[in-house]
């Protein structure tokens, strides 16, 4: 593999804080009652919980281990044998300490785990979580066999097997998620045991995978080895790890299709008939050659993984035709595959995208592990090329699913997101059973609560990049905080502040610092700060104009010390910059009423609500039942748009468990927000019920169950909006994104 110059790339986190009230507040909770509370969950020690089984795992196997180091040569390791995708004790009560649980990729709790910690230990440091972290890794790396293998499945199953189910086993995928939390917690501390300890696996798979004869010419089921060799090959400046990476991206889906013949083989081995028309290659994006895919298919988290994999090997290499399928690939999911609130993958059928266009409400999947996966993506296609769509698509998906996987106590979480609930259906209605109306304390399969973790401490890692060439910093989000580059060889600060999500405003002062030849602080310095215009504005020159530097301001447009120019969507202020220049934004934050393309069925006649980069929803508690029969207003906020009001406000949040396990139980917790009031109308419901009353001892039937058309009466009302990550903080009830036109 050949490197390129990239485009730009992440600053360190040790570089970047964040300060501002919304960003700060949930990494501080991340940081006092997620990881605590996770830590409980690995070790099975959270009432009403469902069991990780993860650390069980791994002090089995750190036991069987230290056994076959005793024994020597007379260990005899256990014979593979199949107990399941997810394997549950017969006694839940008294699980068998030398057996393994869980699902085959049980080990990622942990990593996920470790690298939330490593992220979280940068910039608070923390000798007592160090101390957890430490010990846990201890037990981790004791697990490790002395080829460096490292995965609990296959080391307590036996061994005879291994990577010979890459497809469905997830070893590699355990390796990807072992190797981004190893790099976050040496980053942090220093520390390299676990780090050592993933580049042993990957010198492992990487003697045991390649074109070469007597390789494995395979790859990963679940993608991520892709995203996490390339991080440990910029981490170690080892090359063979990039160039693993490269192999992985660009043999999967090349013929002889490599999962085919696993399948062949493996049915041969256990004594059935292959059955070719059952296997969908496409679930895992390997029916073809990524430079020959032109749609989103699949599991939705494998896929983004995977293009955000390709997207590394495409920077790294600088392979036109690699980069041409990342963005062919990115339009697909943008242009036709996405949900309003940033999610994908619509159907809980595989946890998968679906045909064109197919978009459901209420039977939504929008896994929270999916819409990180899209982060991931974006992040990466604005390192090869800065244009503010990908920012604005990753800000979305921060913004909404991400953040709505997690209530506000930090204490529940959420596998599926759906865009309209009733809890009724979600008990009774079993095509909706994926769709859960409160969050859950935790889960057997937890891939998404730790993936939260980790993406909300490591968030400001999403807010800038430095230009490859060193002269420009480059601001994607807008979020309070001190970020810190080496500009042309100056090192410099921008101190930010920003009232973002709620209000457009803020101010970035730049702080000059000496350079390598040892200059004054206070001496000018030339580079380039590009600021993100946001989509949301609605206007490009419009958001430009929002932005004011004072090199700018100093001299006549001829003679101006910063200059600027607009290119895809950034304003790029090149210049001579001198110590507490500023630069001033005040983005227009319009709320934006949007309909759905026509061929999105489900969304036909409907209208969202969004401001900023928050898309606002309609609950119960707010609104009363029967959220279908409430009508946006539209023919009047088509004639005065201001007529949809912004409000900050107290959002109290708290709720009791909907039953004995706790599920649904959220602390009280109060958050400063901003809500819709919204014109709105309401159908009226029938006669006969509203006669009723409220508090009737027996309702009348919905008499006649159908009726001759009548023009619907409109009963005038207003629709409170609240942010949709806010949603089933206050306890079971309805919600919807859509309203009714």
């Amino acid at each position: 593999m050949t490197t390129t110059n990239r485009t730009s790339h992440p600053i360190a986190l040790r570089d970047a804080t964040v300060t501002d009230p919304f960003w700060a507040s949930r990494q501080e909770l991340v940081r006092t009652q997620v990881i605590p509370y996770q830590w409980n969950a690995l070790n099975d020690n959270v009432p009403g919980a469902a069991p990780s089984y993860c650390m069980h795992n791994f002090k089995a196997a750190a036991a069987q281990n230290a056994e076959h180091h005793k024994e020597g040569k007379a260990f005899v390791p256990p014979k593979y044998t199949f107990r399941g995708f997810e394997a549950l004790p017969d006694d839940p009560a008294h699980p068998d300490p030398d057996k393994f649980y869980g699902f085959v990729f049980q080990d990622t709790d942990f990593s996920k785990w470790i690298e939330a910690v490593g992220y979280s230990l940068t910039h608070h440091p923390d000798a007592d979580l160090e101390a957890t972290a430490d010990t846990a890794i201890d037990i981790v790396c004791a697990a490790q066999l002395d080829n460096g293998y490292l995965d609990t499945y296959y080391i307590l199953n036996g061994m005879d097997r291994h990577f010979t189910n890459l497809k469905d086993h997830h070893e590699l995928y355990c390796f990807g998620h072992l190797t981004e939390g190893a790099i976050a917690y040496y980053q942090a501390t220093g520390k390299r045991k676990l780090l050592d300890a993933a580049c042993r696996f990957a010198d492992y798979i990487d003697s045991r995978f390649g074109t070469a004869d007597g390789k494995l010419h395979g790859y990963p089921g679940h993608e991520i080895a892709e995203m996490a060799l390339v991080k440990l090959a910029e981490t170690t400046g080892e090359q063979r790890y990039a160039d693993l990476a490269e192999y992985f991206v660009r043999q999967r889906g090349q013929q002889p299709l490599y999962f085919e013949l696993e399948d062949r083989r493996r049915a041969r081995e256990d004594g059935r008939n292959y059955a070719p028309r059952e296997q969908n290659y496409a679930y895992y994006q390997a029916d073809k050659p990524i430079t020959e895919q032109t749609e989103a298919l699949g599991h939705a988290v494998r896929a983004a993984y995977f293009y955000a994999g390709a997207a590394d090997v495409a920077r790294l290499t600088g392979d036109p035709d690699l980069l041409a399928s990342c963005e062919r690939l990115w339009r697909n999911i943008v242009d036709r595959k996405i949900y309003i609130t940033g999610g994908i993958g619509a159907t809980h059928m595989g946890e998968a995208f679906s045909f064109d266009y197919d978009l459901p409400n209420d039977t939504a999947y929008s896994e929270s592990c999916a819409a990180i996966a899209l982060a991931f993506f974006a992040r990466r296609m604005l390192e090869i090329q800065p244009k503010s769509e990908y920012a604005d698509v990753m800000e979305s998906a921060l913004y909404n699913t991400t953040l709505a996987g997690m209530a506000l106590d930090g204490k529940s979480f959420f596998y599926v997101n759906p865009l309209e609930v009733v809890p009724e259906a979600c008990h009774r209605d079993e095509r909706k059973a994926h769709v859960k109306p409160v969050r859950q304390k935790w889960f057997g399969c937890a891939c998404c609560p730790p993936n939260i973790a980790r993406i909300v401490e490591s968030v400001q890692e999403y807010a800038y990049t430095v230009a490859e060439d060193g002269g420009t910093l480059f601001t994607h989000l807008y979020m309070g905080g001190v970020a810190k580059a080496e500009l042309n060889g100056t090192a410099v600060e921008l101190d930010v502040t920003a009232n973002l999500p709620w209000q457009g405003d803020g101010k970035a002062v730049v702080r000059l610092g000496g350079d390598a030849a040892g200059t004054s602080a206070q001496a000018p310095a030339r580079f380039t700060l590009a600021f993100r215009l946001p989509g949301w504005v609605g206007d490009e020159s419009a958001a430009a104009a929002a932005i004011t530097a004072t090199g700018e301001s100093e001299s006549g447009a001829d003679s101006s010390r910063v200059t600027r120019e607009i290119r895809d969507g950034y304003l790029y202020l090149t210049g001579e910059w001198r110590d507490g220049d500023t630069v001033t934004f005040d983005f227009p934050m319009p709320v934006r009423m949007l309909a759905a393309n026509p061929l999105v069925r489900e969304d036909a006649g409907k209208v969202a609500f969004v401001r900023g980069p928050i898309t606002f929803c309609a609950e119960e508690k707010d609104n009363g039942a029967n959220l279908h029969l409430l009508h946006a207003d539209v023919e009047a906020l088509l004639a005065d748009p201001s007529a949809a009001k912004v409000e900050e406000f107290d959002f109290h949040a708290g709720a009791k468990g909907i039953d004995d396990k706790g599920q649904g139980e959220v602390e009280d917790v109060t958050r400063r927000m901003v809500k819709l009031e919204v014109p709105a109308w309401r159908e009226p419901l029938p006669a006969a019920v509203a006669a009723a009353g409220e508090g009737a001892a027996e309702v009348p039937a919905f008499a006649p169950l159908y009726a001759v058309y009548a023009p619907v009466k409109r009963e005038p009302a207003t629709a409170t909006l609240i942010p949709y990550f806010a949603w089933a903080n206050r306890g079971e009830n309805e919600m919807t994104v859509w309203l009714r036109g």
